[in-house]
């Protein structure tokens, strides 16, 4: 589905990624793990096109699709989500969707047609949003969502236009932990129809949804396997996990939650 070989970006005399060889299958969810500053959010930018790499290429269904811009891998079915909340604050949750699946339709260029003429947008807005549990916020401006929402509404316009591979990038990130739940929902109802690449620092979340993970540090993948054979790697231990057990985080948030309501 997707592949990426000898994937290589260099910033002076940086290297961020490392040729880095990697493949995604069609029904596999795969998280990609590793220290800040270890290359993950640089990958996904030489995935997307944002980035261009200095050595390597990446594929899609078999495809070249290194030297394109994100605007035609989102064509091609590459669509991302992003570590920051990226959406249109002062349009409605279904205009959000409606306009991310225009984007990606046969429309996308006729900018002066009433609205209304594009129907069929509007219908698989409504759809995805009863997928990621927004069917009840679509008059709302999305400015007015919860952080969590808005990270629901971030996935409901990443996957706008059926695309084949799913990038979301750390969708629980500033997530509330009444939230995390319903997000963890959502990953694996996606993972079910998509091919999954997931950034995320929450452990707990990675080995329980994680078909196979990916480390990488210092740009460079040092493992590679199931969620036990990554867990137990020493190279990962050392490099990134020191010591985690199941749990670890969970009662990291309760403590914080615990500290937070004494204050």
């Amino acid at each position: 589905m997707l592949q990426t070989a000898g994937l290589t970006k260099r910033f002076g005399g940086l290297t961020a990624v490392d040729a880095v060889d990697f493949a995604l299958a069609e029904d596999e969810l795969c998280s990609l793990i590793g220290p800040n500053g270890a290359g993950k959010t640089t990958f996904f930018n030489l995935l997307t096109g944002a980035l261009a790499p200095t050595e390597g290429e990446v594929r899609l269904d078999g495809e070249a699709i290194t030297d394109l811009a994100p605007h035609e891998t989102a064509r091609r079915g590459l669509h991302r989500s992003y570590q920051v909340t990226n959406v249109f604050p002062t349009s409605s949750v279904l205009e959000n969707v409606r306009i991310a699946a225009q984007a990606h339709g046969q429309d996308s260029m006729k900018l002066w047609r009433n609205v209304g003429a594009f129907d069929a947008y509007y219908e698989e807005a409504h759809t995805i949003l009863d997928r990621v549990g927004l069917d009840d916020q679509t008059e709302v401006v999305a400015e007015n969502l919860s952080h969590g929402e808005k990270r629901q509404l971030e996935v409901a316009i990443a996957l706008a236009g059926d695309p084949d591979v799913l990038l979301l990038d750390e969708p629980n990130a500033g997530v509330s932990s009444e939230s995390v739940d319903r997000i963890i929902d959502l990953i694996e109802d996606v993972a079910r129809d998509h091919a999954v690449l997931l950034v995320e620092h929450n452990m707990d979340i990675v080995m329980n949804v994680s078909d196979r993970i990916v480390v990488l540090n210092r740009g460079a993948v040092i493992a590679d396997g199931t969620p036990d054979e990554v867990r137990d790697d020493p190279a990962v231990q050392e490099a990134y996990l020191g010591g985690y057990e199941p749990g670890d985080l969970a009662d990291d948030r309760e403590d914080e939650s615990a500290e937070e309501g004494v204050a």
